[in-house]
């Protein structure tokens, strides 16, 4: 997990000119890794702007649309739905 959170930095040579510190919560373990590499993307993109194409071409700068899926109404859950009972 550290190398991929490193990979934007270790792609163009720049770890040892950075240091970071990422604060995370919510999702699970995979998610905050690549939330995180895309908030240092995002950074190095700030700080220098003819690494955008790169990075995009790379999928750094790509955000996970994935969600929560809500709960429906008569549902347990989603999709999970309540025990039928024949009798």
């Amino acid at each position: 997990m550290q190398e991929t959170l490193k990979s934007p930095l270790v792609h163009f040579s720049l770890e040892n000119q950075y240091d970071v510190l990422v604060r995370v919560s919510g999702g699970g373990l995979e998610a905050q890794t690549i939330a995180a590499r895309l908030g240092v993307a995002r950074a190095l993109v700030a700080e220098k702007e003819e690494l955008r194409k790169a990075l995009k071409d790379l999928q750094y700068l790509t955000r996970d649309p994935r969600r929560k899926e809500r709960k429906k109404y008569g549902l347990a859950g989603a999709r999970k739905r309540y025990q039928f009972s024949k009798r």
